[in-house]
């Protein structure tokens, strides 16, 4: 058994951002004109007429203020209110490979490592733009590393998940090092024609080199202690695009083929669960929360982050304690508490205990203890 460290850290930005007015201006557009089409139907109580959003109203639900996103063009558009990412030939590297490449490029530079120290890749993200083959073995083609690679999806846990399984491939001699990529195109699975969660999501990337410890040489290594997940099925959160969507014809273009969650239950059942697996994690580790020194979470919701932490610390926690990158990138799914592990993790000094967690769909829970070197 090898003890294990992540050894570096990557990300990539897409080069658009959509601030909150922005996208409430579309919206709004796009409402007016709605209501305008159905009037008389509206009038008949027949149809429900739209509500206008507003870019307030989004900061004060969310912290969300801007997300990054891959194209801001047809997102923008109110006749479109979609991204226009068109279809690349089989000879070209897919969205999601181009991404994951960027985000590892960086990881592998901070890791000090080249393609040829790495042994396995894995993709592990919310949603997959084909079903096969593995965006992970495009990934590793794309980089040229010898091994093995695969997919796992756990929506918004995957990259707590994916650090798991790849600290287990090392620990267990079966990889000297794994390259662990989070591409996250979640304005492709979001309905900016709703007006609860139009908001809630941008475009972002992130990587994680997993390595044995008695092989790293990067000066920005964290020991991963400990790793927990937890699963527990509820439909709260929700998408039901799938290839046997054609086998239903019924339920294409439905608002269910999209995003859709249930936010105040997710809200209710989520934090507690969070702040009892973090908390449980920590002790079976002989660690007081109290020696926790970050808390790198899933970058959902800010008042979700504020809670779960005042439920661990019983009180509130300083931004540096807990930082906050959702007000920038929005919702990122399984790469938002990576990205603030990325942005905030320099300044610590030797020693420190941390926590990685993530949480979402499935419902699905991720806690990883780690310390620095």
């Amino acid at each position: 058994m090898h003890n294990v460290v992540i050894s570096g850290t990557g990300l990539y930005t897409p080069a658009n951002s959509i601030s909150n007015e922005e996208l409430v201006q579309s919206f709004n557009t796009y409402v007016a004109q709605f209501n305008a089409d159905n009037a008389e139907a509206i009038e008949r109580g027949e149809v429900e007429a739209l509500t206008e959003s507003n870019a307030a109203f989004i900061e004060k639900a969310s912290g969300i203020k801007s997300r990054f996103v891959m194209d801001k063009d047809g997102i923008l558009d109110p006749q479109r209110m979609t991204p226009r990412l068109p279809e690349r030939s089989n000879d070209e590297w897919s969205v999601l490979c181009e991404m994951a490449v960027g985000a590892a490029k960086q990881a592998l530079e901070r890791a000090g490592r080249t393609a040829a120290d790495i042994d396995g890749v894995i993709v592990a993200c919310s949603n997959l733009q084909r079903p096969y083959p593995a965006i992970a073995i495009e990934v590793q083609e794309a980089l040229g590393i010898e091994g093995f690679g695969f997919d796992m999806n756990v929506a918004c846990s995957s990259a707590t998940f994916g650090i798991q399984a790849a600290a287990n491939s090392v620990q267990l001699g079966q990889a000297r090092a794994i390259l662990m990529v989070n591409p996250e195109v979640c304005t492709g699975h979001l309905n900016f024609r709703d007006r609860d969660s139009h908001f809630i999501f941008g475009d972002a990337a992130t990587a994680v080199i997993i390595e044995r410890a008695d092989q790293a040489t990067s000066p920005y290594q964290f020991d991963v202690v400990s790793t927990k997940l937890l699963t527990k099925f509820s439909n709260n959160i929700r998408n039901n695009y799938g290839f046997l969507n054609r086998a239903a014809e019924e339920g294409i273009g439905t608002r269910d083929k999209l995003f859709v969650q249930e936010g105040r239950k997710v809200f209710r059942d989520v934090c507690p669960m969070v702040a009892e697996l973090i908390g449980a994690h920590l002790a079976e580790n002989q660690l007081n929360v109290g020696e926790v020194k970050r808390f790198w979470l899933h970058q959902a919701n800010l008042s979700m982050n504020q809670l779960i932490v005042r439920k661990l610390l019983g009180r509130e926690a300083t931004e540096e304690e807990a930082p906050v990158i959702l007000d920038r990138y929005a919702n990122t799914s399984s790469a938002g508490s990576v990205i603030s592990f990325h942005m905030y993790q320099d300044d610590l000094p030797s020693g420190s205990v941390a926590v990685l967690s993530s949480f979402g769909a499935g419902y699905s829970i991720g806690s990883v203890i780690l310390r620095k070197r």
